[in-house]
C-alpha cells in the first residue's frame, strides 16, 4: 500500500510538467483573447501583454475553482485506481507530459488547438492503457468523447453565425451609412452597454465558481450586470463620445488623458489625422518589395542587390534575443502574397468609423481573457492538484481541492507562456485568416464569447478556441467573397483539432504503459 509522501519524484515531475502545460496554455489559448485586438491594431502587442498578465492572473487567482474536476468531464473513473493510488499519480503525470508536449508543438506550428481537449485526450489515453476502452466514457451528456467530436463541427459553425449577424448589423446600421462616423458616435454607448452586460454575465456564470441562474439569484445576477453596463454606457456618453467627436469629427489634437475633461478648451487642428488613421487600417504589403527584387534579379532586370552585413552576436546574447523575440514580433503585417491577396478581397470602410470600435474591442478582449484565466487554468492545475492530493494523503478522490499556491504557480506559467510565445498563434488567428479591423474584431470576439455563454446553458458542447476561429471565418465571409478567407489556414486549424485528442491519447497511453510495466524493485 502507498504511504503518505511516497513517490515524491512523481510529485516533483508533476510540478515541472504542469508548468510546461500551463506555459503551453498561455502560448496557445491566451492568444485567442487578443489575436483579433492586436491584428486590428486596437491594441499593440505590448499593450496586449500587459492587459493579459493582469486579466489572466487575476482571473485565475480571484475566480479559480475551489474544487477541481481533475479528469475533465469524468473521462475515466478514478475509483478504478482506488487500490493503487500511486498509479493514478503516474497517470496524471503522463497526461501532463503528453498535453504539454502536444500544445507546445501545436503552438510552434501556429495551430490554435483546444487545451481542454488535449488534457482530456491524454487522460483518456491513460485510462485505455490501464483498463482498456471500457474505462473511457463515450456517453453524451457526461462530457464524454462523443461531445468532443461533435464540438469540432458545432463550435465554429455556431460562433461563425453569431459573429456574422453581429457584424452585418454593424455594417448596415453604421459602416455603410452615408455619415457613418456620426452614426457610430451615437451608437458607441449602446455597444459598450451590451459588451459590459454580456461580459459581466460571462464572468459571473463562467467563472471557476460555476454560478447558475435560479429563482433566488436571477435578479441579483441580471441586476448587477445591468447596473454595471448602464454605468459604463453613461460614462462613455459623457466622457468618451465627446473626446472621440473632437478627435475624429473636429480633428483636434487631443491626448488620451483629455478624455477625462469634457470641458476642455478647443485644441489645435491635427493635420495628420487622416494619414494616421489610414496607417491604422494598413496591415502592410511593403514587405513584398524584397520578393519583387528577387524576381527582378532572376529575370535580369537588376544585376545586384545590396546585402546588409549583420554583425555576429555571442551565443548568450543571441539566446536572450531569441527568447524574448516575441516582445517585438510583428503579428499584424501580412506574411505572404497569398495572405495579401486574401486581404485585397475584403471591403474597407471609413477609418474614422473603424477607430470607434477599437475601444469596445479592448473591453471584449479583456473580459474574454479574465474568464479564460478563471477556467482553462484548471487544465494544468487540476492534474497537478490531484497528484499533490494523492501524494499528501495516499488516497484517491474524484474531487480534490485546488490549492492557492497551485493557482498562483499555474497562472505565472500561463502568463510567461503568452509573453514568450503567444505571438505565434496571434499570427495564425489574426490577419493570417482574414482581414481584421476593429469593427470586425469586435464582432469576432463578441460572437465567440456570446456563443460560449449561451451554449453552456442549452447543452451545446463548445470550445473557446474553436469558437474564435469560426467567428473569424464567419466575419471574413461577411465580405460576400469566399476569397476573403484563407481556407488553407483554416484547413490546418481543423486538422489540428481533429488530431489533438488521438495524438495526446497515444502519447500519454504509451508513456503510461511503458512506465507502469517496467521491472522495478
Amino acid at each position: 500500500m502507498m504511504e503518505v509522501h511516497q513517490y515524491t519524484h512523481i510529485f516533483v515531475l508533476g510540478l515541472i510538467f504542469a508548468f510546461f502545460d500551463a506555459f503551453g496554455i498561455g502560448a496557445n489559448d491566451v492568444a485567442n483573447s487578443f489575436a483579433t485586438s492586436v491584428s486590428s491594431k486596437s491594441l499593440t502587442l505590448k499593450q496586449a501583454y500587459a492587459i493579459a498578465v493582469i486579466c489572466e492572473f487575476g482571473g485565475g487567482m480571484l475566480l479559480g475553482a475551489s474544487v477541481g474536476d481533475t479528469i475533465k468531464g469524468k473521462i475515466i473513473d478514478v475509483e478504478l485506481f482506488a487500490n493503487q493510488p500511486e498509479l493514478l499519480m503516474l497517470g496524471f503525470l503522463c497526461a501532463l507530459v503528453s498535453s504539454s508536449a502536444w500544445v507546445i508543438f501545436a503552438t510552434y506550428c501556429g495551430w490554435p488547438v483546444s487545451t481542454t481537449h488535449s488534457i482530456i485526450g491524454a487522460v483518456a489515453g491513460v485510462g485505455i492503457a490501464a483498463f482498456g476502452f471500457n474505462a473511457v466514457s463515450f456517453a453524451w451528456g457526461t462530457g464524454g468523447l462523443s461531445e468532443i467530436i461533435a464540438s469540432w463541427f458545432i463550435s465554429p459553425v455556431v460562433a461563425g453565425v453569431v459573429a456574422t449577424l453581429i457584424f452585418l448589423f454593424t455594417k448596415y446600421v453604421v459602416l455603410i451609412h452615408k455619415n457613418s462616423l456620426r452614426r457610430g458616435l451615437m451608437v458607441i454607448p449602446v455597444y459598450i452597454f451590451v459588451a459590459i452586460f454580456v461580459g459581466a454575465l460571462y464572468l459571473i456564470l463562467k467563472s471557476g465558481k460555476k454560478q447558475t441562474i435560479s429563482d433566488n439569484n436571477a435578479a441579483l445576477i441580471f441586476g448587477g450586470s445591468l447596473g454595471a453596463a448602464a454605468a459604463a454606457a453613461i460614462i462613455a456618453a459623457f466622457f468618451l463620445v465627446p473626446w472621440l467627436r473632437r478627435k475624429l469629427e473636429k480633428e483636434e489634437t487631443v491626448k488620451w488623458f483629455h478624455v477625462f475633461n469634457p470641458f476642455l478648451s478647443p485644441q489645435p487642428h491635427n493635420e495628420n489625422i487622416n494619414k494616421e488613421l489610414e496607417m491604422f487600417l494598413d496591415h502592410g504589403a511593403q514587405q513584398f518589395a524584397k520578393e519583387d527584387d528577387a524576381t527582378k534579379l532572376e529575370s535580369g532586370e537588376i544585376t545586384t542587390v545590396e546585402v546588409e552585413e549583420v554583425p555576429k552576436e555571442n551565443s548568450a546574447k543571441s539566446f536572450t534575443k531569441k527568447l524574448f523575440s516575441g516582445f517585438n514580433s510583428d503579428v499584424v503585417t501580412v506574411t505572404s502574397s497569398h495572405v495579401a491577396a486574401v486581404h485585397d478581397h475584403a471591403v474597407k470602410y471609413d477609418p474614422k468609423t473603424e477607430y470607434l470600435y477599437s475601444f469596445v474591442q479592448v473591453l471584449t478582449a479583456s473580459f474574454a481573457s479574465f474568464a479564460h484565466g478563471s477556467n482553462d487554468l484548471a487544465n494544468a492545475v487540476g492534474p497537478l492538484s490531484a497528484i499533490y492530493t494523492i501524494w499528501s494523503s495516499a488516497a484517491v478522490g474524484s474531487k480534490v481541492p485546488v490549492q492557492t499556491w497551485t493557482l498562483a504557480y499555474g497562472a505565472t506559467a500561463l502568463c510567461i507562456g503568452f509573453l514568450l510565445y503567444g505571438h505565434n498563434i496571434m499570427k495564425s488567428l489574426g490577419n493570417g485568416i482574414t482581414f481584421h479591423t476593429p469593427s470586425r474584431g469586435f464582432s469576432m470576439e463578441f460572437g465567440a464569447a456570446l456563443t460560449v455563454l449561451t451554449a453552456s446553458y442549452i447543452g451545446l458542447p463548445v470550445s473557446t478556441t474553436h469558437c474564435i476561429t469560426g467567428a473569424t471565418a464567419g466575419v471574413g465571409l461577411s465580405n460576400g467573397n469566399v476569397k476573403a478567407v484563407n481556407w488553407k489556414m483554416l484547413a490546418w486549424c481543423f486538422f489540428s483539432w481533429v488530431i489533438t485528442v488521438p495524438v495526446a491519447a497515444v502519447i500519454a497511453g504509451a508513456l503510461f504503459a511503458f512506465l507502469s510495466s517496467n521491472p522495478h524493485f
